[in-house]
């Protein structure tokens, strides 16, 4: 829980503020960029909500922090309200689910609402909120992890849900060794109507991509936007496996597609599917 007595003096006076706790991994700054910026690696409150929109925000990225690094002066009488609104609704039947897990470094997971069942897409905290809303909305069928680093609380989910849990073979661990899904090689495969998995092997061996109706790309940490290249990209600096396979593992992708990308870390994007091939592109020139 944030500590007012660690409040940063990088943020400006009023109710909001980040504690020193913080670790820098951009939730709150892609969630509420009105609000949280990046001062000397860490977040920091640079505008106080001036509006029920703007606050709404702000409160949805206390929640989602995944070391509670943000904090309010005055308890928040409304934070019920904001409980509510997890899973916050992307497109279509496509949700972001908050909360996210410092085990993760704070990737994002995302829901698919389908009537045949729901999947979740990588691991959030396992946070009695969100999984009253997970139950109201149908549940959840399938847990797929992208990869070894963003499964989080997958045991509890699977154990709550009686989740099926999806994760390439070459990415599993001790602590995933009960998986019910193991998958393997690099041939894509289907997995019910319209979604497709995709092995991407790069930033980790056994790294899968998750494609949606040809239109939501759930790329986990290969792929995301970035605002400073204006281009998608792939985390250099974060390849634990093979760069070289990384590329191509993205040349491969680049035959794909799809309007979103929805990463685990790093920031989304939308466009077009021209635009979107044309960002892929200038990724590959990149690379």
């Amino acid at each position: 829980m944030a500590q007012i007595s660690q409040r940063r003096s990088q943020n400006v006076s009023g109710d909001f503020y980040v504690d020193h706790s913080c670790i820098d991994c951009d939730t709150c700054r892609w969630m509420a960029p009105e609000i949280f910026i990046e001062v000397d690696e860490r977040s920091a409150v640079y505008h106080q909500p001036a509006n029920e929109a703007e606050r709404l925000k702000a409160l949805q990225a206390l929640l989602a922090c995944p070391t509670a690094s943000i904090g309010t002066v005055a308890k928040p009488k409304d934070i019920g309200q904001v409980q509510q609104s997890f899973p916050i609704l992307i497109a279509e039947n496509v949700y972001h689910c908050g909360y996210h897990s410092q085990s993760s470094y704070g990737a994002a997971s995302y829901l698919i609402q389908l009537p045949e069942g729901n999947i979740l897409i990588d691991s959030p905290r396992f946070s009695p909120p969100l999984v009253q809303k997970l139950e109201q909305m149908g549940g959840v069928r399938y847990l797929y992890l992208t990869h070894r680093d963003d499964v989080a609380d997958h045991a509890k989910f699977h154990q709550h849900f009686g989740a099926v849990r999806i994760l390439h073979q070459d990415d599993i661990s001790l602590d995933t060794k009960d998986v019910e899904m193991p998958i393997s090689g690099n041939d894509a495969r289907a997995l019910g109507d319209e979604l497709l998995i995709i092995p991407v092997p790069g930033h980790t061996k056994g790294h899968t991509v998750l494609l949606y109706k040809n239109r939501f790309l759930f790329s986990g940490d290969h792929l995301a936007w970035s605002e400073q290249l204006g281009h998608l990209f792939a985390f250099r600096n974060a390849c634990w496996y093979s760069w070289t396979e990384l590329i191509n593992s993205m040349h491969r992708l680049s035959s794909y597609k799809f309007e979103w990308v929805l990463p685990g870390h790093g920031r989304r994007y939308h466009s077009d599917p021209e635009t979107m091939a044309y960002s892929m592109q200038q990724c590959l020139k990149w690379l």
